[in-house]
């Protein structure tokens, strides 16, 4: 897409949705979801941009990207892990399963990095050789791999609060969930992560670390859900370019929202207190590398819809305009 279709497309981004016909609503940071009653969720990927927990503003065309490219990783990975999509009839709309969620998160990490308070590098940085009941070896540098990929979930915040990255032991804790649940969600987790690895590194990319969501469904299958491998919920880097640039001490090339996490943290912002402002060509930069992710993992070019989007998505769902 050139800058100027996505300055265009930043007239109507898709900031929310309401679609009272479906039933009760919930809103999460990027997706708004609905229950019709019936087994299935309807779940509407917004524009919406969220980091360091809280709500961003928008990107435009990103829920398209974001949809686009889960909906590929969900068909790549059916095979090895149960998912909860039935179909996608629109560019920002997938029809799912409804699931009971499981209250973790499982963050898989390849590499210690990262930019938050609670991100792995800023433990290490600080001193910590543990993380998530994970010791950590003596030595290691900024954006180096670790010496396996290791799995440090974290708990579901309410929306504004953050989470918490906690060892298998706490999670249970604090959670309250089984741990037949808890290692069932870690096996998959090992599994998915694996094979994104693989398929990100016939691509040229790196799938640094990344996190998945789980649920039960109605007969008690433990399946992945809202998304996976996407821009939004990992973090790629170059492989081409990786190695060279880590001897050199640089940060790796990036394609996801490092690049606006970057932003924020240069204008002093770590998650609290009030969000800076966020120029137009910092967003449209930001859904240009979202764009550069997807099609490289998809081999294939982005094509947007840029139909104004609360009336197609309920022409394609069928409801009255």
């Amino acid at each position: 897409m050139a800058h100027d279709e996505l300055r265009d497309a930043l007239k109507h981004p898709l900031l929310k949705i309401d679609l009272p016909e479906l039933g009760e609503k919930y809103e999460g940071k990027v997706r708004d979801c609905f229950m019709p009653g019936d087994g299935t969720r309807i779940i509407v990927v917004t524009d919406r941009i969220s980091a360091f927990d809280r709500k961003l503003g928008v990107l435009p065309l990103k829920g398209q990207l974001l949809n686009g490219v889960a909906a590929w990783w969900f068909e790549k990975t059916k095979h090895l892990v149960p998912n909860h999509v039935i179909s996608v009839p629109d560019p920002n709309v997938m029809i799912a399963k409804e699931c009971t969620p499981l209250p973790v998160e499982m963050v898989m990490r390849a590499y210690l990095t990262g930019t938050t308070s609670t991100s792995i590098w800023v433990h290490y940085r600080d001193g910590a050789r543990t993380f998530c009941g994970h010791a950590l070896p003596e030595g290691l540098k900024q954006h180096q791999a670790l010496p396996e990929a290791i799995l440090t979930p974290s708990t579901k915040a309410p929306q504004g609060g953050h989470d918490i990255s906690a060892s298998r032991e706490e999670i249970l804790a604090l959670t309250g969930m089984s741990s037949a649940d808890f290692e069932r969600a870690a096996e998959l987790s090992a599994i998915l992560f694996a094979e994104g690895q693989r398929i990100a590194h016939e691509r040229g990319l790196i799938l640094v670390d990344t996190k998945y969501e789980f649920g039960k469904t109605a007969d008690g299958e433990i399946v992945v859900m809202d998304e996976i491998h996407t821009p939004d919920s990992s973090r790629y880097w170059f492989a081409e370019t990786y190695q060279a640039r880590f001897d050199e001490g640089q940060a790796p090339e990036s394609f996801d929202k490092e690049y606006l996490r970057r932003f924020l943290a240069g204008q002093g912002f770590q998650g609290d207190g009030p969000i800076p402002h966020i120029p137009d060509e910092i967003r449209v930069e930001s859904t240009v590398r979202y764009q550069i992710a997807v099609e490289k993992l998809m081999g294939q070019p982005f094509v947007p819809n840029l139909e104004e989007p609360v009336a197609r998505i309920r022409a394609n769902l069928g409801l009255k305009p």
